[in-house]
């Protein structure tokens, strides 16, 4: 009688600790997403002030410079939490779609500025 007393707690157990793990697993994949987006989201505002910061016109401005690096601090501050959100988001991806789209702005503005 005991061992059926103590089987059923720990069915009820298993099953409140199954459901309770699932909605935190839920959580850390919405938690992750939504870092993963929030990182190439960053990463492309980055490349842009970059971009902003190497053009002649505003090449040694001390508030765009002061941006970019404050931008940098952010951003390393993001990478502290890579291990969360490269559980949705491929980091490796990004950075090279990054770059090529950051080597394509480049190719683009040295040709307008060609023309």
């Amino acid at each position: 009688m005991i061992v059926y007393i103590i089987l059923g707690i720990s069915i009820m157990l298993n099953i409140g600790l199954t459901w309770y793990l699932s909605r935190v697993l839920a959580k850390l994949l919405y938690t992750s997403d939504n870092l993963g987006d929030l990182y190439v989201l960053f990463r492309m505002f980055e490349d842009f002030t970059g971009n902003l910061y190497s053009m002649d016109v505003f090449h040694g401005e001390p508030v765009l410079q002061e941006l970019v690096e404050r931008i940098k601090i952010v951003r390393e501050e993001l990478e502290r939490f890579e291990e969360i959100y490269e559980l949705t988001t491929d980091v490796g991806l990004i950075e090279e779609e990054l770059a090529d789209d950051n080597k394509a702005d480049q190719e683009a503005y040295k040709a307008d500025q060609e023309a």
